[in-house]
């Protein structure tokens, strides 16, 4: 599991695809009633990802060439071997918390994990354990924020307190296939139709 953070590209394409992935099994009698039983309690996720030029300029190569983005991402997957290592992806339309409340204080514990609701609110919040920056804290004495987004007060916030949140994040992602294409168009420029990213907010991969 590495901290490598995918490259940001400027051919990737707005027609980028999210797709939240839950896992219910749905039984279901003869007389129609079903029993639904959900394994995941947070979502997994995929990103789709197209890039319409990725430029590659053979006549500079020592020192690099400033039009390497062929070389930063097929470099990328491969240093990743494929599938095999995860990587932190950001993604550009979620990847701020602001004044989110992730916790409430009870008075005896002090320990609490950061958390997001995409569409605000605490109805339902998905850890989130890749932390991009060092976050605000609000609603008590911090002592520590540990890599994976778990903040520990140095004296338990009171009863009722509410715990507010305000950083960057990050998906934790895998490259969903061990192989992906890379087409030339013309000299120097080249493409990719298609690289999807499986990942969560958490550590899970």
């Amino acid at each position: 599991m590495s901290n490598a953070i995918f490259p940001v590209l400027p051919g990737i394409t707005w027609d980028t695809i999210k797709t939240p992935i839950f896992n219910t099994v749905t039984k279901k009698a003869v007389s129609g009633r079903e029993t639904r039983v959900a394994y995941m309690a947070t979502p997994m996720y995929t990103f789709k990802l197209n890039f319409e030029f990725l430029r590659d300029k053979m006549s500079e190569q020592v020192p690099a060439s400033p039009f390497d983005e062929l070389k930063q991402l097929m470099g990328f997957f491969i240093s990743r071997q494929g599938s095999f290592d995860s990587f932190l992806f950001e993604d550009t339309t979620d990847n701020l918390a602001t004044s989110q409340q992730f916790g409430t204080g009870n008075g005896s514990t002090t320990t609490f994990q950061l958390a997001r609701d995409f569409g605000g609110g605490t109805s339902f919040l998905e850890p989130v354990m890749n932390i991009n920056g060092t976050p605000t804290i609000t609603g008590g004495s911090v002592a520590s924020i540990s890599s994976t987004g778990m903040v520990t007060f140095s004296s338990a916030p009171a009863n009722g307190t509410a715990l507010i949140w305000t950083g960057n994040y990050y998906f934790r992602c895998r490259f969903d296939t061990d192989t992906t294409d890379f087409q030339q168009l013309m000299q120097d420029y080249w493409t990719n139709g298609g690289l999807t990213l499986y990942g969560s907010l958490s550590n899970k991969l």
